[in-house]
């Protein structure tokens, strides 16, 4: 296989974030470890466990696995090579964070962990190298380039993640980046008991953002929520009906994101609740602009990218937060969703700014359309 530029690096080395804040969840009560770091590999088999912890483990590690060996073998490896670097770059991973789990007193290292997560990895390997056999992969690269430009990966990055991010509970539908008010309280955290506590107070608690929207602000934030990333799809997909397809499936991901988020949260007999008139609007408006712009040069869309993301983040930050959105934050925070908290909440509240920081490189590039 000829070497290409893979995003599936870049997606690997996020993953492996996603998965040291999961392994290391909550950061809190660091302390000294008082045993050898190694000393979990002799243990026994643990006298408690679960099935869900096993599968759970396995399945956590299996992209790691498929994500390492695709982007070797897509950058030119041999595949023999590309399986076992992948295989042992995974176990390393997780015996680090293992180690590491000594010093929290929350989290209890494991050699059953260990194995499991290597066997994850071993999996995603496996499964890897079938694809490449199959010629997945090649036939992955051929799509990529009849859709769209070289240099891509940036891009294809982003909008892998986007419906990730909208799986974290947000005010609004499609409503990433409200991150400013968890700021403003972390700041004034930060600054309390300090000579500044005073001053600070005084500037963090004004109404900054105002008191929340009006049905006709949600109606716009729902719609530059659905446009902003096709926008940004449409600076990486090459010109002409390709775009309509790519904006369609943008609508298509936001929709599926959202209703599995709502069902995760109240039920599955609930996973369309969100579907109000005005989220229907938006809904509406956002796809139809979505496909009246598929055909607009890249670097325009590059710019109304931008501006659709600034103008999100400036009205989801007024969005107020209901009694129902605070009971969907303490569900994802203390329960049952506690392993994907991390990657679905980092990622909404960071992703339009690493959309703008995209979207600028993509203006200041001397590519034409």
């Amino acid at each position: 296989m000829a070497r290409h530029r893979s995003s599936a690096w870049l997606l690997a080395w996020l993953y492996a974030g996603l998965i040291a804040y999961a392994s290391l969840y909550p950061f809190a009560g660091w302390r000294w470890p008082t045993v050898w770091p190694l000393a979990f590999l002799t243990l026994p088999w643990p006298r408690y466990w679960t099935g869900f912890d096993l599968v759970s483990n396995l399945l956590g590690y299996l992209p790691l696995g498929l994500l390492v060996f695709a982007a070797q073998v897509r950058t030119g490896r041999n595949a023999g090579g590309a399986f076992l670097r992948a295989v042992l770059s995974a176990a390393a991973a997780s015996l680090l964070m293992e180690m590491v789990q000594n010093g929290l007193p929350s989290r209890v290292p494991s050699n059953v962990d260990l194995a499991f997560n290597t066997l994850g990895a071993a999996a995603g390997a496996v499964l890897g190298a079938l694809m490449h056999v199959v010629g997945l992969l090649d036939r992955w690269q051929r799509l990529r380039d009849r859709w769209f430009v070289p240099q891509s990966a940036g891009g294809l990055t982003l909008l892998v993640l986007w419906p990730i991010g909208l799986l974290f509970p947000s005010a609004l539908p499609f409503g990433v980046g409200q991150v400013l008010s968890r700021l403003q309280d972390t700041l004034a955290g930060w600054l309390d008991q300090t000579p500044l506590a005073e001053w600070s107070r005084n500037i963090l608690e004004a109404q900054w953002f105002g008191p929340g929207l009006p049905p006709a602000g949600e109606f716009c934030a729902i719609a530059l929520g659905l446009i902003a990333p096709s926008l940004l799809a449409f600076t990486v997909c090459r010109s002409g009906w390709r775009r309509s397809v790519i904006a369609l499936g943008v609508a298509g991901a936001g929709v599926g994101a959202t209703t599995l988020s709502t069902a995760l949260n109240f039920g599955p007999d609930h996973a369309t609740a969100w579907l109000s008139s005005t989220a229907v609007a938006g809904l509406g408006a956002g796809a139809l602009a979505s496909l009246l712009l598929a055909w607009v040069p890249r670097r325009a869309s590059a710019a109304l990218g931008l501006m659709a993301l600034t103008a999100l983040v400036s009205l989801i930050s007024q969005a107020s937060e209901d009694v129902y959105f605070a009971q969907s934050l303490q569900a994802w925070e203390q329960g049952r969703f506690i392993r994907f908290h991390g990657a679905a909440q980092w990622v909404g509240w960071l992703w339009p700014y690493a959309a703008m920081a995209y979207l600028l490189g993509r203006i200041a590039a001397r590519d034409e359309d």
